[in-house]
């Protein structure tokens, strides 16, 4: 596998999928209670830490010929990458601000990201025929 395609399928391992949530919700406890420097940390560097482990020693295999798999390979573009990561500008942002209101419109736009490609005509044959 190259490590384009670990890039890519390493975002759906569990493992990565656990810390990512976690660290956001938590991340947004910290910035709720205006503890800056904590949050950055929580909110980033596990994440950082996981993903360059699976990329460099997980079996990814079973995750690319998995439903899961074919579906972010469908869609899941840097774009769409980036996007997710934008998503916890409002997240964070309305924690610090405690906002739930936008709070609650970066879980919106960060699962939106995720569900984008459902969304598509195209995805599972739909091709508007």
């Amino acid at each position: 596998m190259q490590i384009r395609d670990r890039v890519l399928y390493h975002q759906i391992h569990p493992l990565k999928l656990i810390t990512d949530v976690s660290t956001a919700i938590g991340a947004a406890a910290l910035f709720w209670r205006h503890h800056l420097g904590a949050g950055l940390a929580l909110g980033f560097l596990p994440s950082i830490v996981v993903s360059a482990g699976l990329i460099r020693w997980a079996d990814l295999e079973r995750y690319r010929s998995s439903a899961f798999g074919r579906y972010v390979a469908g869609f899941m573009t840097r774009g769409v990458e980036l996007a997710r990561l934008v998503g916890l500008l409002p997240l964070w942002i309305g924690a610090w601000r405690q906002s739930s209101v936008a709070v609650a419109a970066g879980v919106a736009w960060i699962l939106g990201c995720w569900f984008w490609g459902a969304l598509r005509p195209t995805f599972f044959g739909r091709d508007g025929q």
